[in-house]
Formats: C-alpha cells, structure tokens, sequence
C-alpha cells in the first residue's frame, strides 16, 4: 500500500511539475495580459455585436501564438536566464524542459496559433504571424546589442490590440490604430520602469536596457518616460478628435496620463529606485484602466 501511494504522490507530483513548467514556459501571467488585451480591443469595437466563436478563436489562438513567441524566446535566451535570479528557475535555462522539446512545442503552437487567428481571417492571421516572427526573431536577438530593441519589442507588443479589432472589422481601422498607439507608447516608460528596478540582475546576463549612455541609471530614463507619457496624451486628443472616443473618456485618459506622467518626472529628478517601482506599479494599471475607459465609452 505504501509503495501504491508513493507511486500516486510522484506521478501527481510529476504531473504538477509539468504543468507548471508549461506555464514559466509561455510565461502564463504575460500571456494572459496580451490575451486581455486583445480581447478588450475587440469588445471595444465590437459594442454589443460579439459573437462567442471569434471570442474563442482569438483566445486560443493569442495564447499559443504568444506562448509559441515566449517558449522560442527562453530557448534563445537560456544561457543568459541562467545568469539572472528571476529567469533561472525558467525550464529550458534550468533543463527541466530540452532545448527539442521547447522547440517543438513552440512549433505547434506557434502553427496552431496561426491557424486559429486565419480562421477569422486573413489579416488577423497575417499579423499575428507578424507578432510572433518580430519577437522571438527579431526583438529577442536585439536585446543584447541595443537599447533601441524596445522600440522593435513594442511594435509586437502592442499588434494584439490591431488583431482584436481586426478579428471583427476584418480591416485596419482607425479606432486599431489609435489602440495599437495607446499600447505602443505605453511600453516605454512601463518597460524602462521593470529594467531599471531590474537592473543589476539584467546586467549579469549582458542586457543593457535602460535608454541612456552605456545603460546606466541616470535622469534620461525618466525625462523618455516623461515624454511618452506627453505622447499618450497626444494620442487621446487624436482620438477625440476624430471622434474615436467621446470627451468623458478623453478627460479620464488624460488625467490617468498625467499622473503616470508626475512619476516619470519623480524618477526624472530623484534617479531613485523608489521612484521606479512607483512609475513600474502604476503602469501595471494603465493599461488594464485605459481599455476599461475606452470598453465604457463605447457601451
């Protein structure tokens, strides 16, 4: 009896430790905020006419063309996660998961992830094939060179909010646009937030990320973040005034930018570490705010 329950306990727990591991390998949490994203996007231009089918289709197919781009990421990148204490524990840097099998898995996914978005139509899965080539391929290798591979990383960061509206527009509109801006700029002082609280830990691995001369921590950081918040400003009065959004939403928008916009210019005068988790907290909620003030203008 004994045995037949040891037995039980190392497969339960083998099986636990699978399924954990496939969730460090799409990197689960950053995959359902690209989902929640894209979803939000369709809700946006889609009103009251959402029909559960498309609904499913850019679920499942943004979750494994995002997970497809993420487990390829940590492939080419496990020698260097091995080096940081927040990615050493990932399953390719640490061989729980072989370098085959990740390839594999990130092969399926990335072809079912394909498919799914195609199944809605041609441009939804022309850009979602775009999303996964521009970042496991062409951001990922850039991180190492140049900070300016944010500015690339940001381009298949914010294309989930174009396939949201185009899985029911079918087109590129204006309103995807306006929403691929919103996300596009966002990226920067949220992004630059995380590598300046992370630091020392992406410097052990070679990734020089904060936008300032040889990296370093100095008041640059903050005036860029303080200049694309000014920029997500713009874009809210872009957006009224070519009647994307109505003036409710407008004054909300822009009020939230300005306040992330007042702790980019406290990270700009103090270069503190306190200042950078403020500025990388508050981004953590921007968005998610932003979409649901947009979701509220439309109904």
């Amino acid at each position: 009896m004994q045995r037949n329950e040891a037995k039980r306990i190392s497969v339960f727990s083998g099986v636990a430790q699978a399924i954990s591991d496939f969730g460090l390998l799409v990197k689960f949490k950053l995959t359902l905020l690209v989902l929640f994203s894209a979803i939000m996007s369709y809700a946006i231009v889609a009103v009251g006419n959402v029909s559960l089918s498309a609904i499913l289709l850019l679920t499942f197919g943004g979750f494994f063309i995002t997970g497809a781009a993420n487990a390829l990421n940590q492939v080419l990148e496990r020698d260097y996660d091995r080096l940081m204490v927040r990615t050493s524990n990932r399953p390719v840097a640490s061989g729980r998961i072989s370098v085959p099998k990740a390839v594999l898995l990130a092969g399926l996914m990335a072809i079912v992830g394909i498919t799914l978005l195609t199944m809605l139509n041609m441009t939804a899965g022309f850009l979602g094939t775009l999303s996964f080539i521009t970042y496991a391929f062409i951001y990922t290798p850039l991180k190492r060179t140049t900070a300016l591979s944010v500015a690339i990383g940001a381009i298949p960061g914010a294309l989930p909010l174009i396939i949201g509206c185009v899985a029911f527009e079918q087109v590129v509109s204006p309103m995807a646009m306006y929403l691929f801006a919103l996300q596009f700029f966002w990226q920067f002082p949220h992004f630059w937030a995380v590598a300046w609280v992370a630091d020392e830990d992406y410097k052990r691995a070679g990734f020089y990320l904060l936008p300032s001369r040889n990296g370093e921590k100095d008041q640059v950081t903050g005036m860029l973040s303080f200049i694309f918040c000014l920029l997500l400003i713009l874009n809210t009065g872009i957006g009224y005034w070519l009647g994307l959004i109505g003036g409710v939403a407008s004054v909300a928008l822009t009020l939230l930018n300005l306040w992330w916009a007042f702790k980019c210019w406290d990270l700009y005068k103090t270069c503190s570490q306190k200042s950078a988790r403020a500025q990388m907290f508050l981004s953590f909620a921007h968005l998610p705010l932003s979409l649901i003030v947009l979701l509220l203008d439309k109904i």
